[in-house]
């Protein structure tokens, strides 16, 4: 893969990457679609990366279908799928990991310990063997995204973040490769996580500018579904992703709900239409 992506950067081509663990929707397609807007070579990479399962999570299970993904990526133009195996990316012996300090230990980083730093490391080394002029994620994943970002600043990286919007069904459930864990009632109940979302959206739209007032807003509509459980919802800097008190600045409204076994996560992005305005755009 390294071979070919030199000799198209020699050629004078614009190298896009699609990073993904498989399980491929259309999500994943979608970012796929805009890096085919964008650049003259689009690589998707599959790869379900064991750094970044902890002990007790789904890394065995994690649906893999490699043939079906093949297809998908097929059908909307990819250039080169990238599909290595474990001890191609971590030989016997590997000892060495990239860690973003502070902002990998919030959130789903205090949830899912060294969950980011296993992200990080394989990013780099993506980066380092498809060598990409831009790299396309999710928006989904903000959080991942944010610290993705700070280490291509960070290391000096040549390849620019690209950031796409969230992919929805109808009823405003993100997609999710996990989402084919859930049964058809738990599938139901997981529409929970946007209606909380949209909860905080109109509280905002209303006038609403304090944290507190958001996230009991979000935890008022959790709540009322039996089968999720909260692990956060909680008002952030969009930058930092510390807590903040007050909207003034751009902010997300983040959750990580459990629906029976399954976890999934799901934001809001609230940024002023204007530095100091008090008018808001968002983003779900």
């Amino acid at each position: 893969m390294k071979e070919y992506a030199r000799g198209a950067r020699a050629e004078g081509r614009v190298l896009g990457l699609v990073p993904t663990m498989g399980a491929l929707h259309e999500g994943h397609t979608a970012l796929v679609v805009r890096a085919r807007q964008e650049c003259s070579r689009v690589i998707t990479s599959v790869f379900v990366n064991p750094k970044q399962f902890g002990p007790n999570e789904d890394y065995k299970k994690y649906p893999r279908d490699l043939e079906k993904d093949a297809e998908k990526l097929a059908a909307v133009g990819v250039d080169a799928l990238f599909a290595p195996e474990t001890a191609d990316i971590y030989p016997d012996g590997f000892r060495t990991y990239v860690n973003v300090e502070g902002i990998s230990e919030r959130l789903e980083g205090r949830s899912r310990p060294g969950h980011f730093r296993g992200v990080s490391t394989v990013v780099l080394k993506l980066f380092e063997i498809v060598l990409p002029h831009f790299a396309y994620f999710g928006r989904k994943d903000a959080q991942q995204v944010r610290i993705i970002s700070e280490m291509v600043r960070d290391l000096n990286l040549d390849a620019e973040i690209v950031v796409c919007p969230v992919v929805r069904e109808a009823d405003g459930l993100a997609l999710s490769s996990r989402n084919a864990y859930l049964s058809a009632e738990e599938r139901k109940a997981a529409t929970v996580l946007h209606r909380a979302l949209v909860a905080a959206r109109d509280e905002l739209s209303h006038g609403a500018r304090d944290a507190m007032q958001l996230q009991t807003a979000m935890r008022r509509i959790l709540e009322t579904e039996p089968l999720a459980q909260a692990d956060y919802a909680e008002i952030v800097s969009a930058d930092t992703f510390e807590p903040v008190v007050r909207v003034a600045r751009p902010c997300y409204a983040v959750l990580a709900v459990f629906i029976g076994k399954t976890r999934l996560i799901d934001n809001l992005l609230i940024e002023p239409v204007s530095a100091g305005s008090e008018d808001l755009l968002f983003h779900l």
